[in-house]
């Protein structure tokens, strides 16, 4: 084996083996490091799961998964279309505007707030900084032309949405608001030291100033940093709440029986726009559970009754076994085949800019 395949395997490997946490039984501590508080219907005391799907892959299925399958080649390089942009700072108060930075960065900017979701600007998502799956494509929007970020999401802590280095910078110089669900906020305080941070846990809301309300949502994923730390820190989706808006966003989440999706519509009727992940899903018998597929994510847009959809997660980082263009294709072909306006869920490219039209 050279070199580089040696490097691309024990780099890839790395991540599997800590991003989808396929090693059962290597939790050799039986306390959590990052949360302690009451057993809920989704903690039972040192582990976070998933109310309606409890699948735990197993060590077996990674190397199944790792061996057998035939993972798709990524050219090396992936361009946006899109040229990089330079966010309007001046937006009126009652615009929404969505721009893709690359993968699950995305800035949403509504009320006057710049609002970023899973800030990663670094090359690698990978435990292990050289080696690990390596960016596609530059990201749609260049560090310094960032506006000044009001509020972070964090949606959970896998290395391919928490970057630890990118959200060090945002934090010194913007000071932002971070929202992140329960023992993540550890996790930060941890490696940058800022105490500007609300965890929150599924169902709860926080009003982050008079115009903008941050409410903690459901979602089914799971969590781990390292090979000791599975389902010690919770995973969530955001609804962003104004008088006359409401966003929708999920980093990572599989389809399950859609309750979610459901639950959200019972609790906040139409949203305005669900920004919702479509990659990352093959092969199916492995990733069902923790990544939902285009198909799924536009049936997911139906059942919480979202106006618009706007798709991530997918073009920037070959983090499965799925071609580059796949997700779009996929997506594409489900709202042709419900006759559904290509408009009504768009696959986001990095430097692409979604407004809500009026």
């Amino acid at each position: 084996m050279n070199r580089r395949k040696f490097l691309k395997w024990t780099g890839f490997g790395a991540l599997s083996l800590s991003l989808y946490g396929c090693i059962k039984g290597l939790n050799a501590t039986q306390q959590n490091h990052y949360y302690s508080g009451p057993i809920t219907d989704h903690f039972d005391g040192v582990h976070f799961f998933n109310r309606k799907d409890k699948h735990v892959t197993s060590f077996s299925d990674f190397l199944k998964w790792r061996v057998l399958e035939k993972k798709e080649v990524w050219p090396d390089n992936y361009p946006s279309p899109y040229s990089k942009v330079s966010p309007d700072p001046s937006l009126s108060h009652d615009e929404i505007t969505v721009t893709m930075v690359g993968h699950a960065t995305l800035l949403i900017q509504m009320v006057g707030l710049n609002i970023l979701t899973d800030p990663v600007y670094s090359e690698r998502v990978s435990p292990i900084d050289y080696v690990g799956p390596k960016r596609h494509n530059s990201p749609g929007i260049q560090f310094e032309a960032l506006p000044k970020i009001d509020v972070i999401l964090i949606t959970h802590n896998h290395y391919d949405h928490l970057d630890l280095e990118t959200l060090n910078k945002l934090v010194s110089r913007d000071s932002p608001k971070i929202y992140t669900p329960l023992g993540n906020d550890t996790i930060i305080k941890k490696a940058i030291g800022t105490s500007d941070i609300q965890s929150g846990d599924w169902g709860d809301e926080f009003k982050f100033n008079a115009d903008l309300k941050v409410h903690f949502e459901p979602c089914q994923h799971w969590s781990a940093r390292g090979v000791n730390d599975r389902r010690m820190a919770l995973w969530a989706g955001f609804v962003l709440e104004s008088d006359n808006h409401k966003v929708y966003h999920i980093g990572d989440t599989g389809f399950g029986n859609g309750e979610n999706y459901r639950d959200v519509a019972k609790k906040h009727g139409v949203v305005d726009v669900a920004i919702l992940p479509i990659g990352a899903y093959e092969p199916r018998w492995f990733m069902k559970s923790s990544h939902q597929n285009p198909q799924e994510a536009l049936t997911g847009l139906q059942l919480c009754k979202a106006r618009y959809g706007l798709g991530h997660h997918w073009g920037t980082f070959q983090l499965t076994n799925e071609a580059v263009d796949a997700p779009k294709q996929a997506l594409d072909a489900a709202l042709k085949q419900q006759a559904l306006d290509q408009d009504r869920f768009i696959a986001l490219r990095p430097g692409q800019v979604w407004k809500l039209p009026t």
